[in-house]
C-alpha cells in the first residue's frame, strides 16, 4: 500500500504530510543555502587560512542590519609584518 493510497484512505493525514513536506524542503535549502556561503569549508588542506579570502563588503549572516566594516589599525600592522 503507497503513501498516496494511504493518505486517501486517511484524509486526516493529508494537513500532516504537507506540513512534514515544506519542513523537509525549508530544511534542505537552508542547509545548501549554507553550504554555499564562503565561511564553510570543505577542503582545509588546499586553502589553510580561507579567512583571508572573505570579502568584508558582503555580508556573512543571514540578516544584517546597519553593519558597516572598517578595518582595525593593529590588525592591519600585524598583518603586514606576518607576510
Amino acid at each position: 500500500m503507497g503513501v498516496f493510497q494511504t493518505l486517501m484512505k486517511k484524509k486526516e493525514l493529508i494537513p500532516l504530510a504537507v506540513i512534514m513536506t515544506v519542513a523537509a524542503g525549508g530544511a534542505l535549502s537552508f542547509a545548501v543555502y549554507s553550504l554555499r556561503k564562503t565561511d564553510v569549508i570543505f577542503d582545509r588542506k588546499g586553502n589553510p587560512e580561507p579567512w583571508e579570502t572573505v570579502d568584508p563588503s558582503v555580508p556573512q549572516k543571514l540578516i544584517t542590519i546597519n553593519q558597516q566594516w572598517k578595518p582595525i589599525e593593529e590588525l592591519q600592522k600585524v598583518r603586514g609584518a606576518t607576510k
